[in-house]
């Protein structure tokens, strides 16, 4: 599926005509202005699932950010937003094929790691109210209980229960069922199937992070089937080789002096992997 067909940035003639037209001289930082345009970035073109490839500095999540503030996707937590950003994005220009669905927002590094956060907060809570619980299955399990009232109704319930269960599922029943406690790659993973819904457009800055490279190759397979089976298009900031590898996927090389498109085994990144491996290629064989 194709929501977003092409994306236009500001040319360096527009950038020059602000910046003739800017009188304050306080700021020391235009930002974004000038970070796209010297790579001649002009416009971006889309399929189901476009990739921006690149190291630190090379404006991929610059330009992620700048399509995600225009096209008001939502997002969970701030970035760098300049005083200059909102002038930035009314000279950008953008075409649909299809109107964007209103679930569609922008994920970066940071939600994912604050929801770790907070999944791992919760579990430590969860893991102090478990040892209160082994206590009180010991009381219930041999208190000299007496029902009294109906006040010592839902202690009457407790205390059957401890003696008709066993210590674990006397705890499971007492504990949130709900909590979920995984690894950190397990809690990243997790976080893009909650978030990613069908018939959606998602951008996606740099996923890889706090992923192995299993965890890599299973969100691409992940990535794939969405955009594939479930109406959903993607663009994506990455160097992740396996995010790379996605079948489809049209890939800027932001690297470059003048962006271009190229194959994702032309990369220099990969180039990089392949070639190490392919010195190394007796010591796996051996």
């Amino acid at each position: 599926m194709i929501y977003l067909s092409h994306f236009t940035f500001p040319t360096g003639e527009q950038e020059s005509d602000f910046f003739w037209g800017e009188q304050r001289t306080c700021y020391d930082s235009y930002y974004p202005f000038q970070i796209l345009s010297r790579r001649k970035l002009r416009m971006l073109d889309f399929e189901p699932v476009t990739i921006l490839y690149g190291g630190n500095g090379s404006g991929k999540t610059t330009a992620l950010n700048v399509i995600g503030e225009t096209l008001k996707l939502q997002r969970d937590t701030l970035y760098n937003r300049s005083n200059f950003f909102e002038t930035y994005c009314k000279l950008c220009d953008f075409e649909t094929l299809e109107p964007i669905p209103k679930l569609s927002r922008i994920i970066t590094s940071d939600d994912v790691f604050d929801f770790m956060l907070n999944l791992r907060s919760l579990n430590e809570g969860i893991d102090r109210k478990r040892e209160d619980v082994f206590s009180e299955y010991l009381e219930n399990k041999y208190a000299r209980f007496q029902m009294r009232s109906l006040e010592d109704y839902e202690q009457l319930k407790k205390v059957y229960m401890a003696r008709t269960k066993t210590q674990s599922k006397y705890v499971r029943n007492n504990l949130m069922d709900n909590v979920r406690e995984h690894s950190n790659g397990e809690s990243a993973f997790l976080y893009f199937s909650e978030q990613i819904q069908e018939n959606g457009l998602y951008l996606l800055d740099e996923p890889e992070n706090s992923l192995s490279p299993l965890r890599q190759q299973e969100l691409a397979k992940f990535l794939e089937d969405s955009a594939r089976f479930f109406g959903c298009q993607f663009l994506i900031s990455t160097h992740s080789p396996f995010l790379l590898s996605m079948r489809g996927a049209k890939i800027y090389d932001m690297d470059e002096e003048l962006v271009d498109v190229k194959r994702w085994t032309e990369l220099e990144g990969v180039r990089v992997y392949f070639d190490f491996f392919k010195k190394h290629e007796d010591a796996f064989m051996g």
